[in-house]
């Protein structure tokens, strides 16, 4: 087997634990919608108040000392804003295909 196969595979892996871990959040945030008038943008803001909050304990972690830390602030809430951007767009692009599935509703 050579490298670039073997760099391929880790990838997939890697690609796949990443997705079966978020598809945990996402199983979760939608059990929190199945009640009696959901308020899906409450689980919406929730979602990204708890990942706000575990970004910066994991920004904290990783600084290991509080002037490290502050040095790091801006260029980590970068990180995090295009990532999630990034992230959003693409989604955003691929749901796009629910709509031409579902039949039209005239209003």
């Amino acid at each position: 087997m050579n490298k670039t196969k073997n760099i391929k595979t880790n990838k997939e892996q890697v690609d796949k634990g990443f997705i079966e871990m978020a598809d945990v959040f996402i199983v979760e945030a939608n059990q929190l919608c199945e009640v009696k008038d959901p308020d899906h943008q409450l689980v919406n803001a929730a979602l990204l108040y708890a990942s706000a909050r575990f970004s910066t304990f994991i920004t904290a972690s990783l600084a290991e000392t509080k002037e490290n830390y502050q040095k790091n602030i801006d260029s980590a809430v970068d990180f995090y804003t295009k990532e999630f951007n990034k992230m959003l767009k693409e989604h955003m692009k691929q749901y796009k295909v629910v709509f031409d599935k579902k039949p039209s509703v005239k209003r």
